[in-house]
């Protein structure tokens, strides 16, 4: 096993006062990556040569970078050859994974759990449920990735706070970008094209999350979105509309500024609610998106091919070839009016003020990072929970997988059962995907979960 020490003047010189100096672990090709990363330490770099690598890797300690060694088109490849279900996952504060080709995972390609001040930079991501997947975390970065192929989102940013989504490319995906259930995000630079929807911002009930604002979507290319949806059936994404430039369902307070927005064939921009695509709902979220801001923007050849409900009702109303179809009862929105720019359900928008304009907006992440916790057993279980499980379940309702209410009844007092299904599933429900096998997540991880899931969840 290979290691080099990287030692700069100033460490070396703090290293005499008692410093931990970082270290460079490279793994050799072929090599199982897990076995540098468990020996990695805080601060440390773990380099992966060029190669394949059928594997899942997991960091689950504090301020590990995790990169892929590249030289020309010979990358460190990631491969789950349709058998495994995750890639790339991290739990650890300050993580960064960079430089990877992930493809063939059924699950996740790259994924967070509960991290905080992450950065994920420069992948590329083939195939997957979702492509890059942060979950529960804050003041993340997502940076120069390419994504295609998810059934899903290609860039998922779930239940997490002060995010940056800049220069990534997403093409070939169900939805290309998303915020869902975020508070305080930015998407600026990006390429979204063909994909069924280019950017969306959703607020899904159920989750434990029960608001989303505060997102501003800037200086984006979003082209010839119309790719027919084909997320499973039993997933909520399955209903996200085909030819949709952004659409927004839910969240309050975006603003959307200086975008390329053309050839999405039912709209550039949708704003609806969530009874409108059969979402189903909860009593403590606000289904209406409130205080949107349209601005300027470039709008051409949108609206020319409107397909299911959404094309119905623009017939219906006698429009064509709209670029911002406002389908929902929100309050306190407003638009700029643009020469060209065909809107339908806008007329009860205010004209936007521009003076306060977010166009050089430049970061949703938090000046000096955010706070990084050390978790108990219990709370482990819970964030694990969150992070994991909330992904595919909600309490009482269907998302991708069965409620947890009724996983609750199944195993009632059977928490070793839930483990050993978490571990090692099977298809127990007809019309519900295979869950993918989380053992990776440590027998400590997996009893903290199911007992968090059997004795607390849904209790308060």
């Amino acid at each position: 096993m290979q290691t080099k020490l990287i030692v700069s003047s100033f460490l070396c010189t703090t290293a005499l006062a008692g410093s931990v100096v970082a270290a460079e672990w490279t793994v050799p090709s072929g090599a199982v990556i897990q076995d540098y990363v468990d020996q990695a330490q805080q601060g440390d770099t773990v380099l992966v040569e060029p190669g394949v690598y059928n594997q899942t890797v997991y960091i689950d300690k504090p301020n590990i970078t995790l990169r892929g060694l590249r030289d020309g088109d010979n990358w460190a490849v990631m491969d789950g050859e349709y058998i495994l279900n995750d890639g790339l996952i991290t739990s650890g504060h300050s993580s960064t994974i960079e430089g990877f080709y992930v493809k063939g995972y059924k699950g996740n390609g790259i994924m967070t759990q509960g991290a905080n001040n992450f950065k994920i930079l420069n992948n590329y991501v083939e195939g997957a449920f979702y492509g890059i997947f942060p979950q529960y975390g804050t003041n993340g970065l997502l940076q120069g990735n390419t994504v295609t192929g998810a059934e899903d989102a290609g860039i998922y940013v779930g239940m997490s706070d002060n995010i940056d989504v800049i220069e990534n490319i997403a093409f070939g995906n169900v939805m290309g970008l998303e915020f869902e259930n975020t508070r305080n995000g930015l998407m600026a630079n990006n390429h979204t094209y063909g994909n069924t929807a280019g950017i969306t911002l959703t607020l899904i009930p159920g989750l434990p999350v029960k608001d989303s604002y505060d997102m501003v979507i800037r200086d984006n290319l979003i082209e010839d979105n119309n790719l027919p949806n084909f997320a499973p059936s039993s997933s909520v994404a399955a209903g996200v509309p085909q030819g949709i430039g952004i659409g927004i369902l839910g969240p309050d307070g975006i603003t959307i500024v200086n975008n390329e927005i053309k050839n999405n064939g039912t709209s550039g921009i949708l704003i609806a609610d969530q009874q409108l695509l059969g979402v189903a709902t909860d009593p403590k979220v606000d289904p209406f998106t409130d205080g949107m801001r349209i601005l300027e923007n470039t709008f051409s050849g949108n609206g020319e091919d409107p397909t299911g409900i959404l094309g119905n009702m623009s017939k219906q109303a006698g429009a064509s070839n709209v670029d911002v179809f406002a389908a929902g009862k929100g309050r306190g929105s407003c638009i700029v009016e643009q020469e060209g720019v065909s809107t339908l359900g806008t007329k009860r928008w205010e004209a936007c003020d521009t003076s306060e304009e977010l166009a050089n907006y430049e970061t949703a992440m938090l000046e000096g990072g955010a706070d990084e916790p050390v978790y108990t057993a219990e709370q482990k279980g819970r964030l694990t929970y969150l992070a994991v499980c909330t992904g595919c379940h909600t309490y009482s309702s269907v998302l991708h997988g069965p409620s947890m209410q009724s996983i609750q009844a199944l195993y009632k007092d059977n928490p070793d059962g839930m483990i050993e299904y978490i571990k090692a599933p099977v298809v127990k429900r007809e019309g519900f995907p295979e869950m993918p096998p989380q053992a990776y997540l440590g027998e400590a991880n997996l009893a903290a979960i199911a007992n968090y899931i059997l004795t607390e969840l849904g209790q308060n």
